[in-house]
């Protein structure tokens, strides 16, 4: 099975693109998959910076709802995945740049706010659509990109917000155009990579350390009840009116 990414190394920058189109939505071997390159590249003695970017028409639309629709029970291993992706941005000893276009939903968020530094797009718009998928997750790590009642109306209703107002509310380094995207992210690791390799590991780490609470565990609180969710039929009833793409009927309170 090819791997929904691909990797170049240059002059100490790590260019990790998604490239699974249409919308960068991944199943749980993709995410394993992601989750192993990281950290990989965190290891790697060449790789100074990383820069997650994406082809396709958004950054990422998170999971694969068909894979979950089919098999409910595959959510334990998306779970791992994600979770596997998510700490290994924000564990790596290597910065990490997201540089994002487009739809940034789900996965897509956990990555960014995962990461050290985010660009965008002006055309990229952030959203946590799991409650309308019958899941959870997204919370903690849009947390760290938002205000509380801002992560609260995007979670509960599903609306988006834009990269201007992502960068008004700071979660956001720069909005630039799309083509400008790729050289923008790039110019910022290579002053970053420029920058003796053993201070930045260790402002890293140390920046680390003085985050209020512990990101990870925030979030694996937030998957206990994903996994409690998709115990329910109004969790497969939400994931099949997405595929079949009606609206869904639920029916508990």
């Amino acid at each position: 099975m090819s791997k929904p990414f691909k990797t170049t190394i240059d002059n100490g920058i790590a260019e990790l693109v998604f490239d699974h189109l249409p919308v960068n939505a991944f199943d749980s071997a993709g995410w394993a998959s992601i989750a192993a390159e990281i950290e990989a590249l965190g290891n790697d003695e060449r790789v100074r910076v990383i820069v997650i970017a994406a082809e396709g028409r958004g950054f990422c639309a998170g999971v694969d709802i068909k894979e979950l629709a089919a098999d409910g029970s595959l959510i334990t291993a998306v779970n791992k995945g994600n979770y596997d992706s998510f700490k290994a941005i924000h564990r790596n000893p290597k910065p990490v740049i997201v540089a994002v276009h487009g739809f940034v939903l789900g996965g897509g968020i956990g990555i960014s706010g995962a990461a050290d530094i985010i660009v965008a797009s002006d055309c990229a718009r952030f959203g946590v659509p799991e409650v309308d998928r019958g899941a959870m997750g997204g919370g903690a790590h849009l947390a760290r990109m938002f205000p509380v009642q801002k992560v609260r109306h995007m979670y509960f209703t599903g609306e988006m917000i834009d990269a201007a107002e992502a960068y008004r509310l700071g979660a956001v380094e720069r909005v630039v155009p799309r083509e400008a995207l790729r050289e923008t992210a790039l110019g910022i690791a290579a002053r970053i990579a420029g920058k003796s390799p053993r201070m930045i590991r260790l402002a890293k780490e140390a920046l680390t350390g003085v985050e209020d609470g512990d990101l990870e565990a925030k979030y694996r609180w937030e998957q206990g009840f994903t996994l409690e969710a998709y115990s329910s039929n109004d969790s497969q009833e939400a994931r099949d009116a997405f595929v079949e793409k009606r609206d869904a009927a639920f029916q508990s309170a």
